[in-house]
């Protein structure tokens, strides 16, 4: 089941999380539908819901990472 959040951003709209399959999802502003990201670590995706800025942690810990 995907565990969704909605962030404030002006490039994402939500990310979501499952964590039976270590699957993330990003619902992008200009896409749909959503993105898939696999293993990912439950950590990354709880510090990229709190982050300050959620566009600044995607670029620096998710983006090129988490290929399915």
């Amino acid at each position: 089941m995907i565990e969704w959040i909605s962030v404030t951003s002006t490039a994402i709209r939500k990310i979501g999380y499952d964590s039976a399959t270590s699957r993330m999802y990003i619902d992008f502003e200009d896409s749909d539908p959503y993105y898939t990201f696999c293993r990912v670590p439950e950590h990354v995706f709880r510090s990229f819901v709190n982050a300050g800025s959620v566009g600044s942690y995607y670029h620096s810990h998710i983006k090129d990472r988490y290929a399915c």
